[in-house]
């Protein structure tokens, strides 16, 4: 399947693409409200709510901002590098689990994005008044998995 006609697919097959598609294709990170999808020989995933995935824009978009002093870029205006969005995407949602529950922080794994994000909202108030900072720290440190050669 040649590239573009697969991307115009994706975009008929997969009408509310997950923001967090990355993180959540790593394997280290679970929504209750993500759906895979299968095209081809490649996998996606779908957000099955409308709100949700604004959430989701909005703390991705805070996460790229915070995070752009560590990733060494002084404007990010979209997505970014594959691996630096893996890293600010899981990195970020590992970061903040973190914040939330202290016991957790060694863990590799967020089982679901959707739920972190309500308590999160719960305690601090909304998206705009996470601790961002301290979040940073985990987008710094997380490093994704080396690929092994063959």
């Amino acid at each position: 399947m040649e590239e573009d006609e697969y991307r115009s697919t994706y975009s008929t097959v997969n009408e509310r693409r997950c923001v967090l598609e990355k993180a959540l294709n790593s394997r280290k990170v679970s929504c209750s409200h993500s759906q895979r999808l299968f095209l081809a020989d490649r996998e996606a995933v779908a957000c099955n709510s409308d709100a949700a995935q604004q959430r989701c824009i909005t703390l991705l978009g805070r996460l790229r901002d915070s995070a752009r002093f560590a990733l060494q870029m002084t404007h990010i205006g979209g997505p970014l590098p594959h691996n630096k969005e893996i890293k600010v995407q899981t990195g970020g949602l590992l970061g903040l689990q973190a914040q939330l529950h202290p016991e957790l922080a060694s863990s590799e794994e967020v089982a679901d994005v959707f739920g972190l994000i309500n308590e999160a909202e719960i305690r601090y108030g909304g998206l705009a008044d996470f601790p961002y900072s301290d979040i940073v720290q985990h987008i710094t440190r997380f490093q994704s998995p080396r690929r092994s050669r063959r």
